[in-house]
């Protein structure tokens, strides 16, 4: 889905969506600009190489500021580490005109995004299984 803001669709799909699944948009969304401004760096459209790794770096850097380390300082201090390289290698490959930067970030983020959806599918399952232990009730045979 396009990040339109003017779209309902788009509007109502974040204003619904839950921390997690917030997340997971802004990892897409910083991987979708990070492959744009690639394309645009092989065309040499400096306007548009501009134009998406400043989204990138925007998102990168919401991901970064956005971490709990109330939860996990030492998680998230790891997280940081890897957006902070991630936010490096997208400055380094704008300005040097380094596609293979660029690659390694995009490879990053995609490595990312594929952790934070298994991470996803198993606290899903793990409230499913809570969920299904809850609704249990056994019955007791007094005799």
């Amino acid at each position: 889905m396009a990040f339109d803001i003017t779209n309902p669709y788009f509007r109502t799909k974040v204003l619904t969506a839950s921390a997690e699944e917030l997340r997971l948009m802004l990892i897409e969304g910083c991987i979708r600009f990070l492959k744009e401004g690639r394309e645009a760096l092989e065309r040499r459209d400096f306007e548009k190489i501009y134009e998406h790794f400043t989204n990138a770096r925007n998102i990168l850097v919401e991901l970064t500021t956005s971490l709990r380390r109330d939860v996990d300082a030492e998680l998230c201090e790891r997280l940081e580490g890897i957006y902070t390289y991630v936010l490096r290698l997208t400055i380094d490959g704008t300005f040097d005109k380094n596609l293979a930067k660029v690659d390694e970030a995009i490879h990053l983020m995609e490595y990312d995004r594929e952790t934070w959806v298994l991470l996803m599918e198993k606290l899903a399952g793990e409230k499913a299984a809570a969920s299904a232990n809850a609704e249990y009730t056994p019955i007791s045979v007094q005799g």
